[in-house]
């Protein structure tokens, strides 16, 4: 790897432009979505103790997810659009592409791990409590934080091994990996088709789990003699897909084609909804779609001494 030659100590934000109007209204849209964002998932991680089940561990650990990639943006977003300052440190640039690569790739895996226990579930019923046992959940979730560690040091690694100066301008408004690499005086060909093959490599496999998964769950649900029982199958799957469905697609959209690299204005707009708006999607997603994970709400609400 190059030896890192960097002149500058800071990069500047360009995110949306100067003007005070529209960073009044990115201020107070951001600030409202990261509120329901927080209050939605802290909800969901901190639900009935009683959901004991692989499903509802997975939820969790999927919202502890949005909360933790969502506050590695947002927070530094609002500040920017707050006090006009767009500066961040190159140490801090360097955090953030860490911990959101990080918390971005695990939930991909996650994403791909709740649709293999949803074909467990549905496809092998009397032999779920072995395939998805305790410990057996919690190794497919080590492994996801792990491929999620993997993928963010290299891609923290590749991207601040090359040179930075100038005025170190940042075209977004937070550092992601694409717009920081536009930023670099260096030849970035050998970091573009890196990303593209890892973050290709990453949303085709688990994209395959995903598929595979719900191809043998269709084959199996339509073979079920009842109406109710096709409908009750197909509703614990519904959730999972729209999640998977939104997230893979502006993933994609970012990551894994070339026009990631040269189309910054789209890839702000697509960074907002899959950076800020998803994560609070999420958690009304479940428990409007579940009638478990409803009640299980409920019931902490209740507990809190907002509902009598």
């Amino acid at each position: 790897m190059a030896k890192n030659q960097t002149a500058i100590t800071e990069f500047i934000f360009l995110g949306f432009g100067d003007l005070l109007e529209l960073q009044l209204l990115l201020f107070l849209m951001f600030l409202v979505i990261y509120i329901a964002t927080m209050a939605g998932n802290v909800l969901i991680v901190v639900a009935d103790s009683r959901l004991h089940t692989p499903m509802y561990f997975f939820l969790k650990n999927l919202s502890f997810l949005d909360l933790c990639y969502s506050s590695v943006i947002a927070p530094k977003a609002l500040l920017c659009f707050s006090t006009g300052r767009k500066a961040i440190s190159y140490n801090g640039c360097a955090a953030q592409i860490f911990f959101f690569s990080l918390f971005g790739t695990t939930e991909t895996f996650i994403l791909a791990v709740m649709a293999y226990d949803r074909f467990a579930a549905i496809c092998s019923p009397l032999r779920y409590p072995i395939t998805m046992s305790k410990r057996a959940c919690v190794c497919l979730v080590g492994v996801s934080y792990l491929s999620g560690c993997l993928n963010c040091s290299i891609q923290t690694g590749f991207t601040f091994s090359l040179s930075f100066c100038g005025l170190g301008k940042i075209d977004h408004f937070f550092c992601d990996v694409p717009a920081v690499m536009q930023a670099s005086c260096s030849d970035t060909f050998a970091n573009e088709m890196a990303m593209l093959a890892i973050c290709g490599f990453i949303i085709v496999s688990t994209g395959l789990v995903i598929l595979i998964s719900y191809g043998f769950i269709i084959t199996t649900v339509i073979r079920i003699p009842s109406a109710e029982g096709r409908r009750r199958a197909f509703s614990t799957c519904a959730t999972h897909l729209v999640t998977v469905s939104l997230f893979y697609g502006t993933i994609f959209f970012m990551y894994a084609q070339p026009g990631a690299i040269t189309s910054p204005d789209q890839s702000k707009v697509v960074s907002v909804f899959y950076t800020i708006v998803i994560p609070m999607l999420n958690p009304l997603i479940y428990s409007l779609r579940n009638k478990e994970v409803k009640q299980a709400l409920r019931r902490q609400l209740t507990k809190k001494g907002f509902f009598h």
